[in-house]
Formats: structure tokens, sequence, C-alpha cells
């Protein structure tokens, strides 16, 4: 199969058949894209040619392109939708990805389009999930699965399994539950099929089965789901009655929305947002960490008015000129082992003793200290510089190397010991506070050294 590839010649001649309102045309080629591809379309056209393409879709296809268009694109398309279309679309959607759609418009209209719902059923459910967090359990589960009771034979569970397989797009797994929906376990389908017709499901499914709280936060349920390789997993409330389930397809999407957001706070970027958002957010979103950078600048102009005196030095006054290189390295391995450790954090790898990370640091920081001080060292006598001077740059640039390894491992442990989201240290926070450290160091360990 060929991949889709959007270009202008095929963008221009939808945009040509939405002018001529060549519907036939329109629909013929639709029936021929999946539906991503028809979203990625829609992402190019404009508002009103997005509207016109969308309501000449059948329903269960329209509900699917929606939950694949751009955010901003999807709000604006749905504010030109009645609340009538709207419900119609929600409707052909699971419960999860229909509170998605849902929770996007105003609570007023929420309320409408719920109730033009004509699925009571679905339509409760969705209500449900509006309750919970969107990044908790219950806000990444859909109600949609299969489960079966332990006291059913073999031959009824096969016949309900097949009555609610039509409400489910895919079945990844068949649950086991008792008289009051209590999760006992789980279900192979090949121990289903080669099971006795009057065996009771007690006898047959299997006891061990991997599930989640509903109120347990999105990125414990990513990890639970990548450690065991699972497809899906159950979702229950205090009391192990089955509530839902979370698909992978989910938590892929809350993955991505999770590592977009570290991205733009690792960037200096205070809240999500996005390049074609308004000036005012995108100033509210930066500034905040531009003025901490401010400061930390104005922090290292204060310490280098300290040692205004190597200045006026004839011989010592070289060391100036080394400060942005000092500075440079010190937030670049504060970057580095941060973003490390950030990783390591996210994916619960970040183990075993503190001492022995400590250690570790201050191994890998002294190797490449002293290969890239004796670098300099080489530098400064190509460049004539005082033998003594070039010395004392290279101890000093080790030391800065040392410190901002072990702030750039540490803090970001301690933000994450304190529920502070560990990202924030892989931005201007560590490379501003590195900067200050490193001058100071380099200045103070030149004077020890050098006496002025």
């Amino acid at each position: 199969m060929t991949p889709f590839q959007l270009n202008d010649q095929l963008l221009a001649q939808i945009k040509s058949d939405i002018e001529q309102h060549n519907t036939a045309a329109l629909k013929k080629r639709a029936n021929e894209y999946h539906y991503a591809d028809l979203a990625e379309i829609v992402d190019e056209l404009s508002i009103d040619e997005g509207v016109y393409l969308i309501k000449l879709l059948d329903s269960e296809k329209t509900s699917d392109v929606l939950t694949e268009v751009d955010e901003d694109i999807r709000e604006s398309i749905l504010e030109l939708l009645s609340v009538k279309e709207i419900a119609e679309e929600v409707e052909e959607l699971d419960t999860d990805d229909a509170v998605d759609l849902i929770s996007e418009l105003p609570e007023d209209r929420q309320a409408e389009v719920i109730a033009q719902i004509e699925d009571e059923e679905h339509a409760q459910d969705i209500q449900e999930l509006l309750t919970y967090d969107e990044d908790s359990a219950g806000g990444l589960m859909a109600k949609e699965l299969v489960k079966v009771n332990e006291n059913w034979t073999v031959t009824k569970c096969v016949r309900e399994m097949r009555v609610q397989a039509t409400e489910v797009k895919r079945v990844h797994s068949i649950y086991v539950v008792d008289d009051d929906d209590i999760l006992l376990g789980r279900l192979s389908l090949k121990d289903l099929l080669t099971a006795n017709n009057r065996a009771k499901i007690k006898s047959v499914y299997i006891q061990k089965v991997d599930f989640v709280n509903v109120n347990e936060e999105g990125d414990e349920v990513a990890k639970l789901m990548a450690k065991y390789d699972l497809e899906a997993v159950p979702v229950v409330d205090d009391k192990k009655k089955l509530l839902g389930r979370i698909t992978i397809d989910d938590i892929v999407d809350f993955i991505k929305e999770e590592a977009d957001k570290d991205y733009q706070l690792a960037a200096g970027i205070a809240s999500d947002v996005e390049a074609d958002d308004s000036i005012v957010d995108l100033t509210k979103a930066r500034l905040p960490w531009l003025i901490l950078g401010l400061i930390g600048g104005l922090g290292s102009v204060y310490i280098l008015e300290g040692f205004e005196e190597v200045m006026r030095h004839p011989t010592y006054k070289t060391l100036f000129f080394f400060t942005p290189l000092i500075a440079a390295m010190a937030g670049n391995v504060g970057v580095q082992s941060s973003a490390i450790i950030v990783q390591g954090l996210a994916n619960d790898i970040v183990k075993g003793s503190l001492l022995n990370r400590l250690l570790k640091e201050v191994g890998l920081s002294l190797i490449n200290g002293v290969a890239l001080g004796g670098l300099l060292v080489v530098f400064g006598y190509f460049l004539g510089i005082d033998t003594l001077v070039s010395f004392t740059i290279a101890l000093s640039m080790l030391c800065v190397i040392v410190v901002s390894a072990l702030v750039g491992t540490f803090v970001p442990i301690i933000l994450d010991k304190n529920n502070i989201d560990p990202a924030i240290a892989t931005g201007p926070f560590i490379t501003t506070s590195n900067d200050i450290f490193g001058i100071f160091l380099f200045f103070y360990i030149a004077k020890i050294i050098l006496g002025f």
C-alpha cells in the first residue's frame, strides 16, 4: 500500500471541487481515503471548506475525522456545527473519544449535546467520564469492553460475547467478573474454544490480571502498560468493580501529549502553547523563564564585578575572555546530566543508591573534565597564554564540570521527590543556575591559585 501524501495539486483539486459543489467527486474521493488522511486534508482547508467536506461524509467517518484534526481547527469546526450534528458524531464514537470531543465545548453546549444523544446508556457513560480528571485513568478509559460472568457456561459466554463485541471496535481482552461486577480475572480465547460447552467460566478463566485504579495518574498507567507490554488494561474503583479499560492507542496519545509538555517546559515555556497561538498566550508562556534568565544574568554580572581587579592585570585579564566558555560548559554539562536523569525518571529506571549515582557522575565528570582541560591547555600553548593561567583555567573548568553534573543530576531527583515535574530542570532553570555557579567557581579557584 502506497502511503498517502497530500500535495499542492491534490489540495487544489479538492478546493476546486468544494468551490464548484462537486459532491459526487468529493464523496468518491473521501471513500477512498482513510479518516486520518481526510483529517490531514481538513487541516489544510479553510474552516468553511472543512465544514463543507465534513458535512458530506457519513457520521461514522466524520466522527473519526474530527478526532484526528488539529485541536484548534476542530474547535472552530464544532462552533459551526449544530448541537444535533455534534450529537450525531458523538454517538458514533467510543466513549473516551466522545469525551475528548465534548470536553472542548463550552459547558452549556456540552449539556445540550449530551441531551441530544439518543442512546441513553452512551450519554450516561459520557457524563460519568467527564467527571474524572483528564490525565487520570478514569479520564483515559473507555467504557466499551467485553466482560463475562464467572457463573456463565461456555455456551452462554460465547453468545453474550457476540452481542457485546458489536459495540467494541477492538477486542483486546475478555474480563471475568462476579455478580457485582467485581473484576476476577481474564479469559483466554484459546481456553474458551477448547473448553467443554457446559463448563462454567469460573473453571476456565485466568485469575492473574493487571489492572489500575480509576484515580491512578496517567503516567503510572503508561509505565505499567510499557513494563508488561499490555495492549489494554482494565480500570477498577476502590472496591475493584470493573469500570472500563484503557487501550494502547489512548496511552500513546497521552504519552505524546506529556512529551510535548515536557519538551516545552525544558525549553523554558511555562504552559502548553502552539506556534499559531496568540501573541498574548505565547508571551505569558515564555516571559517567566526569560525573567529568570535575566535575573541569572544579573547575578553573573554581580559576580564579575567582584573580580574587577583582574581586568587591570596585564597577565590575568585573559581570564575574562574565557568566561563565556566556562558558562557554556557549565550549562551544557548540567543540561546533559539533567536530561538523562529526567528521561530515567520518566521511564522509572532511576533506582538504587544515590551514593552510587554520585560516584558515577563524579567519575564521568572527571574523565570529561580532564580530557577537555587537556585540550584547553594545548590550545593555550599555541595562543601563547601563560602556562599557569592555562592550567588554572583547565582546573577551574574541571571543577565546574563536576559541580554542574552533580547539580544536573540531583536537582531533577529532588524535584521529583517533591512532586514537581523534573522536566523543569532541563531548561533555563538548570542552565541559569549552572552559569552562576560556573562563573563564581571559575574566578574563585583562579583567585586562590593565581593570588590576585
